[in-house]
C-alpha cells in the first residue's frame, strides 16, 4: 500500500498508530508464547539481516551511514512490479519521493523533498540524479529503464554535491545490478492480468571459467491496448505498450588484487504515448466530471512511441596492499520518437460532424505534436583512489569527466489537413563537465565519528535551437553556451550512544549546473536558467532493537534553495520557459520502520512531511489562457505572482 497526499496527514499518523501498536502487540504475544512453551520446544526466531549500502562508494552498514536513506530490495521491488509498472514504480514507495511523467513509460520525472523539474524537453536536467551501476544517467530518456534483477535499490535524500556533484541538489536514486558469481543460480517469473498485461522476467549466471563468470537477464512487459477512441470507433486503440530490455554482465576475477566487470544492457520500447484527456476535471476542483470514463476518449490526433537505448559499462578494480584503485566507464545511447494529441480531444471547429459525442471532448484549438531525439551520446568516466575501510582513518579521492553530445527534433501537425507536417525545431546541445572531489571519514574514538568532503566541479554546455517551419516563420538559429564552476560538499558528525543506536548531524551543499530552454514551436527565443544553489542542513537518528528484530531510522531536516530553476508553462501563446526563483525553503521530517512483529509477519512502514515555499516576492508567471480561476494576485502586467506557493509536484504527507 502506499499513498501522497497534500491534504491528509492524519493517514501517517494512522499508520504510525497501527505500526505501533502491532510492535507492543508482538511482543507481548512472544512474551506469552514464550512462557507457554516447553522448555524442550525451541522457540522459532527471526530477525532483521544486516543491510548494506554503497551510498558513500563503499561498501557500509546501512544503520552507520549518516545519510537519510532508504533501501528498497529486491523482494520489494519484485512485488512492485508483477502489476507492469516501470521506475515509476517508486513514486511513494519511499519517504519524500514522488515521480511523475508526461511521456508515458519513458520519461519519468522524479522528486525528493518537493525538489524536482517539470520540464517535459528532451535535454531537461533534473535535481534528482539517477544512478545505474555506478554509471549517472543523464538524459530523461535513459532514467526509464526497467527495473529487473536488480540486487537494491538506494534512494538517498538530500544533496549528494561530494560523490555524486552536478545535479543532485535533491538527492540520488542508486540502481545496484546482481552480479555474476561462480555459483550457478537463475529465475524465471511469469504473471498475468487485466487488460491483457503480461510480465515475464529470468536471469541465469554462474561458472564460466576459473576466472571468468556471467550472468544474463531479461525483462518482456505488454499490455493490451485497453482505451477507446470514440473519435473514430476505434476499440481498445490506446494504452498498450510491449516493453523488452535486456542485460549481459561478464566478471572476470583471476586473484584478489585485480577484478573486471563488463555490463552491456539494451531496452526497446513500442506503444503508445501519454493518452491526454480534455475536459476530464471540474472547473474549480480537483473532482472528474460527471460521467468521465477512463477507458475512453475523442481525439482526432494520432499517438504513438518508440524507443532504443543501449549502453555499456566497464568496472576496474586493482587492490595494493591497503590502497584501492577503480576506474568507470560508461558509454549510454539513446533514439526515441513520441507522437501524441496534446490537448486530448477534437477541434471545436469539428463539433457538427461529431455532435453524437456531446461537448465533453471539444477544445478550442487542436494539438498535436512529437519530440524525436535522433541522437543522445553519453560518455563518462571516473577514477577514485581509496584506502582499506578497516582503518581509523577512511579516505578517498577521484577525478570525473563527462560528455554528452544530443540532437533533438520537435514537429507539430495540422491535424485538420491530414496532419501534414507544419512545425519543425532542431535543437543540438554538446555537454562538457569534469570534477575532482575527495571525503575523509575519521574515528575520534570508539563513539565519536566525523565525516566530511569537497568537490569542485566545472560545467560547460553549448546549445543551439533553429526553427524551419511554423509559427512566425524560420527563426535561428538562436545559441546559449553557459558556463559555471564551484565548490560543494558535506561535513557530518555522527555520535554512537548504545551499541545499537546513533545520532548525527549533517550540513551539504550541491548545485544544478545552468539549464537551457529551446522549445520554440511557439515562440522566438529560448531561455537559460542560472545555476541553482542548495544548502541542506539534517539531524538523523537510527537504531535497531537488541533482538535484531526492528530497526527504526528518522530524520529531520531543513533547507535553503537559491535560484532554483523552475520550468513556467502557458499562457495564451503557450510558451515553455525556464525561469529561476530568487529562494526556496524547505523543511520536514521522514521516516523508516522495518520490523518482525511475530516470528512469521515482517513488516515495512515508511513516511514523510514535507513544507515547501517559494520566497520571490516579483516572480510571475503568465496563467492559463482562459477558462480557469487564478488564486494568485496578479501583476500590472497580468501576470501571476507565486511568492508563497509551493513548489509543483511536493505532496506534503508520503506514507507506505
Amino acid at each position: 500500500m502506499s499513498l501522497a497526499s497534500s491534504r491528509s496527514p492524519r493517514r501517517l499518523v494512522i499508520a504510525l498508530s497501527i505500526a505501533t501498536a502491532l510492535s507492543a502487540g508482538a511482543a507481548i504475544a512472544q512474551d506469552a508464547t514464550s512462557t507457554a512453551q516447553p522448555s524442550s520446544a525451541p522457540a522459532k526466531t527471526a530477525t532483521l539481516q544486516t543491510v548494506t549500502v554503497t551510498a558513500e562508494k563503499r561498501t557500509e552498514d546501512l544503520q552507520k551511514v549518516p545519510i537519510s536513506m532508504t533501501v528498497v530490495t529486491s523482494e520489494k521491488l519484485e512485488a512492485f512490479g508483477q502489476a507492469g509498472d516501470g521506475v515509476l514504480q517508486l513514486a511513494s514507495r519511499a519517504p519524500s519521493v514522488y515521480a511523475e511523467t508526461s511521456y508515458g513509460r519513458e520519461f519519468p520525472r522524479f522528486y525528493i523533498r518537493g525538489l524536482g523539474n517539470s520540464d517535459f524537453d528532451l535535454n531537461a536536467s533534473q535535481p534528482v540524479s539517477m544512478v545505474y551501476d555506478d554509471i549517472v544517467q543523464e538524459n530523461p530518456i535513459l532514467k526509464g529503464f526497467p527495473l529487473f534483477d536488480l540486487e537494491q535499490v538506494e534512494v538517498l535524500r538530500g544533496p549528494q554535491g561530494t560523490l555524486f556533484g552536478r545535479n543532485s541538489p535533491a538527492g540520488v536514486i542508486k540502481f545496484e545490478s546482481r552480479k555474476p558469481t561462480q555459483e550457478t543460480e537463475g529465475y524465471a517469473r511469469v504473471s498475468y492480468g487485466s487488460y491483457g498485461t503480461a510480465n515475464a522476467e529470468a536471469a541465469l549466471g554462474g561458472k564460466l571459467s576459473s576466472n571468468w563468470a556471467g550472468r544474463v537477464s531479461a525483462i518482456a512487459q505488454h499490455r493490451d491496448g485497453w482505451i477507446d477512441n470514440e473519435y473514430n470507433g476505434r476499440k481498445d486503440s490506446l494504452g498498450g505498450y510491449n516493453d523488452r530490455a535486456v542485460r549481459l554482465q561478464a566478471l572476470y576475477k583471476a586473484s584478489e588484487d585485480f577484478d573486471a566487470l563488463i555490463n552491456v544492457h539494451a531496452r526497446w520500447l513500442d506503444g503508445s504515448a501519454m493518452v491526454n484527456r480534455a475536459n476530464a476535471i471540474t472547473l474549480g476542483s480537483d473532482q472528474f466530471v460527471p460521467g468521465f470514463d477512463r477507458d475512453k476518449v475523442a481525439q482526432d490526433g494520432r499517438n504513438k512511441q518508440h524507443l532504443f537505448t543501449w549502453g555499456s559499462n566497464l568496472h576496474l578494480n586493482w587492490h595494493f596492499g591497503d590502497l584501492n584503485f577503480a576506474s568507470i566507464t560508461g558509454l549510454e545511447r539513446a533514439t526515441t520518437y513520441s507522437l501524441g494529441d496534446v490537448d486530448g480531444g477534437y477541434d471545436a471547429s469539428e463539433t457538427p460532424a461529431k455532435a453524437g459525442l456531446g461537448n465533453r471532448y471539444v477544445t478550442p484549438f487542436y494539438s498535436e505534436t512529437a519530440d524525436a531525439l535522433p541522437k543522445d551520446r553519453q560518455i563518462t568516466q571516473e577514477f577514485r583512489l581509496s584506502n582499506d575501510t578497516a582503518e581509523r582513518l577512511k579516505w578517498q579521492v577521484g577525478t570525473y569527466y563527462f560528455d554528452e553530445d544530443i540532437a533533438i527534433a520537435n514537429y507539430s501537425y495540422d491535424t485538420l489537413n491530414n496532419h501534414v507536417l507544419n512545425g519543425w525545431v532542431n535543437q543540438s546541445q554538446r555537454t562538457k563537465a569534469w570534477a575532482v572531489f575527495g571525503s575523509a571519514d575519521y574515528n575520534f574514538t570508539d563513539t565519536f565519528d566525523v565525516r566530511a568532503g569537497a568537490r569542485w566541479s566545472h560545467d560547460k554546455r553549448d546549445f543551439k535551437a533553429q526553427r524551419f517551419l511554423g509559427f512566425t516563420g524560420p527563426v535561428g538559429p538562436l545559441a546559449s553556451d553557459p558556463t559555471d564552476s564551484r565548490w560543494s560538499g558535506d561535513l557530518t558528525a555522527t555520535w554512537q550512544f548504545s551499541p545499537n543506536a546513533n545520532v548525527y548531524a549533517r550540513i551539504a551543499n550541491g548545485f544544478r549546473a545552468p539549464s537551457v530552454q529551446g522549445r520554440i514551436n511557439f515562440a522566438n527565443s529560448i531561455s537559460t536558467a542560472k545555476p541553482e544553489t542548495i544548502t541542506s542542513y539534517e539531524i538523523g537518528f537510527k537504531s535497531t532493537s537488541e533482538d535484531n528484530k526492528l530497526r527504526f531510522n528518522a530524520d529531520i531536516y531543513k533547507y535553503n534553495m537559491h535560484n532554483q530553476q523552475l520550468t513556467a508553462v502557458g499562457g495564451a501563446t503557450n510558451v515553455t520557459q525556464l525561469i529561476n526563483a530568487k529562494k526556496t525553503e524547505g523543511y520536514g521530517a521522514e521516516f523508516d520502520l522495518e520490523a518482525y512483529l511475530t516470528p512469521n509477519f515482517y513488516m515495512t512502514a515508511g513516511g514523510s512531511y514535507n513544507h515547501t515555499e517559494l520566497k520571490d516576492r516579483n516572480l510571475a508567471v503568465a496563467p492559463c489562457g482562459g477558462g480557469c480561476t487564478v488564486f494568485d494576485p496578479l501583476n500590472a502586467s497580468g501576470n501571476a505572482l507565486i511568492n508563497g506557493n509551493p513548489l509543483p509536484n511536493a505532496p506534503k504527507w508520503i506514507g507506505t
